[in-house]
């Protein structure tokens, strides 16, 4: 059993800057974030493959957000840059250890941070 512990978060007006951070308890094969808004479905933001080192995003974050990690620490980043409102949400951090297909699914994902809320203001 893996446990992910998230940092970061908080409010912060349109335009600003927030980075996240997730610590996994033990080796992954995937982290990723994922996002909730009120009244809509959780859904992808980013996810880093330790193997090969690829990030995918959403495309709404694409250009704005980057997700990075520090390996040796089994910690995941999540460098949020020119924030907009829409960008309101509950930020969760996921994670897996099986080699997995669908990246983007988070029915894939088997560990769960607890969620660190993010607001922006307009």
């Amino acid at each position: 059993q893996v446990q992910l512990v998230e940092s970061g978060g908080g409010m912060v007006q349109a335009g600003g800057s927030l980075r996240l951070s997730c610590a996994a308890s033990g080796r992954t094969y995937v982290m990723a974030w994922f996002r909730q808004a009120p009244g809509k479905e959780r859904e992808f933001v980013a996810s880093l493959r330790w193997s090969s080192s690829s990030t995918f995003y959403a495309d709404s974050v694409k250009g704005r957000f980057t997700i990075s990690g520090d390996n040796a620490k089994n910690t995941v980043f999540l460098q949020m840059n020119s924030l907009k409102p829409e960008d309101t949400a509950v930020y969760q951090c996921a994670a897996t250890s099986r080699v997995i297909i669908g990246i983007r699914q988070s029915r894939n994902y088997d560990y769960w941070g607890q969620g660190t809320q993010v607001t922006v203001s307009s």
